[in-house]
């Protein structure tokens, strides 16, 4: 299977689980389960070409001029890393479909736990380090949904929110940390970046880049001092946490960490950052585990633990510690998920995960006990368990390490001070829940779960003694596999032996157990009477209350902030958003001046120069008709406007003149119906003294402003029209138009295809911008003057809310003297869309094109409503507008993606050619498809903000006892039969 496909599966099993029907929760479990497992296979029976260094590696072309390639790049610590994401994610699919309640929403569950599964998939593949922070914050995301799943609840919500925003921001650090690295390499490709180590530690930009990229990777895997989001997401299903924890979320840091070992590590400041953050989370995470009583906290305190322990490793700039770091990372997914299941199992049954309220459950549920016990002892590094293997070369490390003299002594008594505190609560995990008197007045009687819910923790249990038991022949090869990408070179010597003699780790261990046995001991009795709500000493590192102080500070300053610069003034809005532009504009003249060019002059024509003096009179006065008449302004901009298509067409720019003239009609009649929302002007009968001077003082800076950008612009313009311009640019796109673009009209082949990038971004920001403003006009109350209709229109508002409640019945506003412009308009109709069509067929070739035709399409249905009324409109066509504007970004998306399966980078364009009867020989251009895309995006948007207008209009109609939210604006986009 091709790693693409590989990489589309989960988000394709994604979009197919959100349809399913909401009770088919097995056949949504039946969907997850089956495509991790295919996953699984796949990834599994890649291993030969991956055993001994291989690397198996496919680039799409993206954007090859600036190195942003979409590449996928399997090694062995990435084979890994997908047999954990895929195994893990198909335990936790068969288990979920036992611990779901068939009243939760399963759909959305596992839309996101796929999503999730495929995000953390794509980051795991990555072979670019772009791409590597996009599936980042896909991971940050798609965990936001799942920690947040039972939205209903308070703490959910907390904790999504930390989550998004502590590993959010840390992704953007992470972003600048790697735009760097890629500036120094040269190159943002993985394989580059891997073996440029020495140009790196070399470079003068290192000291930077690596506190930018830390920080992202310590604030996902939740080190110190960002550990306090990761207990606050146990609000999540248990499933989730299973997953979060063991293969997923947390587990992204740390694969960043050995992902860049090779490159970043080796230095004094990855030494001190890296492994001193890691030391204090071992030692804080086990400390704050042992005094937390509900099961789900001290198994996400221990993960934090655990993950500490991973980090310390990596940064020992030792390759031998690199190798105990992935063998750990294995390890601790099998007893970690394990222990999360069956957690989530004694709360299904039980109906609590407060320790102090269980006790006995061995007896009723035995089965489940051993096997969390097996985990539980896996966790604490039990002799013949597999968590044992990796903590000993764990204090392997930390004996032998050569550094100053403190730092030799300080790391062994670190490490086994947290190895204390995890046999201490580990035994409270399995000695206060499964031992002592049956536990009472429970919310339910505990038994046995489902045999296929406890399937998932038998195989990893089994696991962990397998390991455990045979490392060598189980995990040794791939062990070897998966950390040799990592160091970057030849594997050290190690053994994965069970018994390496009374050596100073195996004294560490046992003075780990007996310290914690009796740890234990001393603190049962005050944890089982509650006396520790709280860690001790837990407020002097209490990272939580750090950061809501910190988010309080933020909120508070930006409320001051907000109320000195801030305004409700349209007018001062303005001035000081225009103001800053104008600054930004000055600020690189400074440096580079401005001076004019000696290009030849073009002779004028006396016709064209009194156009342009009219055009600069209507300027002038729609800025002061704009005080007194709105209309008159509008209709002198329009004036405006019209003379810019007349300038366009004297510059041999008809695609441009075409596109403004159409627009200028769009724009001003959407202009038109917004103006009667605006509050009447109100002039003052006798002003207070000093208001009339104030009111002069600005008026005065606003015209000194507008000057200096009119005047700014203008000398901008005649800056560059009067300077020679490059003849390879021109050249360029001339030459290469027809034979590379398929098409003659060079400015449309420009759009589509050579700058169709560019394109792409603004249909989807002119989308976004009509939900916008459809979002805002459907809450809009528009102000009371405005509301006020003639006593006529007052009486017909009766009919007009008949109308909206049975749109079918609509009448028809085009009656009088209406019926002839209405007769008019309903056949321009048939004839506007000939004409859109037309104009969108030949813009590959001559003006035209889908920008300019979606337009023209608009402009007939901006008419239908303006003439037949809103309500008869929407009764008699169904136009949703959402599907047209879905429809054109999904079509503009995969003409690019369609390019990339033959080689090329996204959005190439081709062309084929057909020899049909009677027509003979037809070419037809690949970007043909994206000109439908923006052709619906452009009819889509204006539909929608017209939509919202018209219905502001429906809305004035209604009586003043009736100005509830109106359900029109859904109801027009949704069905047919919604007219308002």
């Amino acid at each position: 299977m091709s790693l693409i496909v590989l990489l589309l599966l989960p988000f394709v099993g994604s979009c197919l689980a959100a349809v399913l029907p909401h009770n088919a929760r097995n056949s949504e479990s039946l969907l997850a389960g089956l495509i991790a497992l295919i996953g699984t296979v796949q990834v599994a029976m890649l291993y030969p070409q991956i055993a001994h260094g291989g690397v198996i590696r496919e680039e799409f072309m993206w954007l090859p001029s600036l190195g942003l390639n979409f590449v996928l790049r399997l090694d062995g610590f990435a084979w890994l890393f997908s047999i954990l994401v895929l195994g893990i994610g198909t335990l936790v699919s068969l288990y979920a479909r036992y611990y779901m309640s068939p009243e939760d929403p399963v759909p959305r569950f596992f839309a996101f736990f796929l999503a999730f599964m495929g995000a953390m998939l794509g980051l795991v593949l990555s072979g670019n380090l772009i791409q590597i922070v996009f599936f980042w914050e896909l991971t940050s995301l798609f965990s936001f949904l799942l920690i947040g799943y039972w939205h209903h609840r308070s703490d959910a919500r907390r904790g999504a929110y930390m989550a998004l925003m502590v590993t959010g921001a840390g992704g953007l650090c992470l972003l600048a940390g790697v735009m760097l690295l890629g500036h120094v390499v040269g190159s943002y490709d993985l394989d580059a970046v891997l073996a440029a180590g020495d140009k790196i530690r070399a470079h003068s930009l290192y000291p930077i880049l690596l506190p930018l990229i830390l920080i992202g990777a310590l604030s996902k895997s939740a080190q110190f001092p960002f550990h306090f989001w990761l207990p606050h997401a146990m609000a999540a299903p248990t499933p989730v946490s299973a997953y979060l924890h063991s293969a997923t979320m947390v587990k992204a840091g740390v694969f960043l960490l050995a992902r860049l070992w090779p490159s970043l590590s080796g230095s004094e400041e990855w030494f001190w950052i890296v492994s001193g953050a890691g030391a204090c989370t071992l030692v804080l995470g086990a400390y704050c585990a042992m005094f937390q009583n509900d099961l789900k906290g001290l198994l996400a305190y221990s993960t934090i633990s655990h993950l500490g322990l991973i980090t310390l490793l990596l940064g020992l700039n030792s390759p031998l510690a690199a190798v105990a770091a992935v063998f750990h990372i294995l390890n601790h997914a099998t007893f970690k998920a394990s222990l999360f299941m069956a957690a989530g199992i004694i709360d299904h049954e039980s109906g609590t995960r407060d320790i102090r309220k269980l006790s006995g459950l061995f007896k009723l549920m035995p089965y489940t006990a051993t096997l969390a016990m097996v985990a539980s002892a896996s966790m604490a590094g039990v002799p013949l368990l597999n968590g044992f293997l990796s903590k000993e070369m764990f204090f392997a490390e930390t004996v032998f390490i050569n550094s100053t003299a403190w730092v030799e002594i300080a790391l062994p008594v670190i490490a086994t001070i947290a190895g204390t505190f995890s046999v201490a609560y580990a035994l409270r995990f399995t000695v206060d829940v499964f031992f002592g008197p049956p536990a009472t007045n429970l919310p339910h009687t505990p038994h046995e779960p489902p045999r296929w819910m406890r399937a998932p923790v038998e195989l990893l249990v089994f696991t962990c003694l397998m390991v455990g038991i045979f490392p060598a022949q189980t995990v040794g090869p791939l062990l070897a596999a998966a950390a040799q990408p990592v160091v970057g070179g030849e594997l050290p010597e190690y053994s994965l032996a069970i018994w390496h003699g009374l050596n100073a780790p195996m004294i560490m261990s046992l003075i780990a157990m007996s310290g914690g046995i009796l740890l234990y001991v001393l603190l049962r009795k005050q944890l089982k009477l509650g006396r520790f709500p709280y860690p001790p000493l837990s407020k002097f590192f209490n990272g939580k209350r750090f950061f809501e102080r910190s988010l309080v500070v933020i909120m508070r300053g930006a409320r001051r902030l907000e109320r000195r610069i801030s305004t409700q003034r349209l007018q001062t809005q303005l001035f000081l958003l225009i103001l800053v532009a104008v600054i930004a504009g000055l600020i690189p003249m400074f440096y580079s001046g401005l001076s004019w060019g000696d290009r030849p002059k073009i002779p004028g024509s006396i016709v064209f120069i009194t156009l342009w003096l009219l055009a600069i009179a209507c300027a002038l006065g729609a800025a002061w008709q704009a005080k007194y008449h709105r209309l008159a302004a509008l209709t002198m901009v329009s004036v405006c406007g019209l003379m810019t298509c007349v300038t366009f067409v004297w510059f041999s720019a008809p695609d441009l003149a075409l596109t403004q003239l159409v627009v200028e009609v769009v724009t001003t009649v959407l202009i038109l119906l917004g103006l009667r929302w605006l509050p009447r002007r109100i002039e003052e009968v006798s002003p207070l003294p000093g208001t009339l001077r104030k009111a002069q003082i600005r008026r005065l800076r606003d015209l000194l402003l507008s000057t200096a950008v009119g005047g700014g612009m203008a000398l901008l313009s005649y800056a560059m029209l009067t300077r020679q311009t490059p003849n390879d640019i021109s050249s360029f796109y001339l030459s290469r138009a027809l034979p590379e673009g398929g098409g003659s009209n060079v400015v449309n082949v420009m759009l589509v295809d050579f700058r169709g990038f560019d394109t792409l971004g603004e249909i989807t920001v002119l989308a976004a911008v009509a939900l916008t403003v459809f979002a805002l006009l459907r809450r809009f109350r528009p102000s009371k003057e405005s509301m006020q209709l003639p006593a006529q229109q007052r009486l017909l508002a009766k009919d007009v809310m008949t109308d909206l409640v049975n749109p079918r019945s609509a009448s028809d506003t085009a009656l009088g003297f209406m019926m002839v412009p209405a007769v008019l308009v309903r056949l321009l109709l048939p004839i506007a869309f000939v004409v859109s069509m037309y104009l969108f067929m030949r813009g590959h070739n001559q003006p035209g094109g889908g920008f300019v035709a979606g337009l023209v399409m608009s402009v007939a249905f901006i008419l239908q409503y303006m003439v037949a009324g809103t309500q008869w409109v929407e009764a008699q066509m169904s136009l949703r507008p959402l599907r047209w504007m879905g429809t054109g970004l999904l079509c503009a998306t995969l003409t690019g993606l369609g390019a990339i399966p033959l080689g090329y980078p996204f959005l190439t364009t081709h062309t084929a050619h057909f020899s049909l009867p009677l027509l003979g020989d037809i070419h037809v251009a690949s970007a043909l498809f994206f000109d439908i895309g923006v052709y619906a995006v452009v009819v889509g948007a204006t539909l929608l903000i017209l939509t919202a207008l018209a219905h502001q209009s429906v809305r004035a109609h209604r009586p003043s006892n009736q100005l509830a939210p109106l359900p029109a604006p859904q109801s027009a986009l949704a069905t047919k039969e919604g007219a308002a």
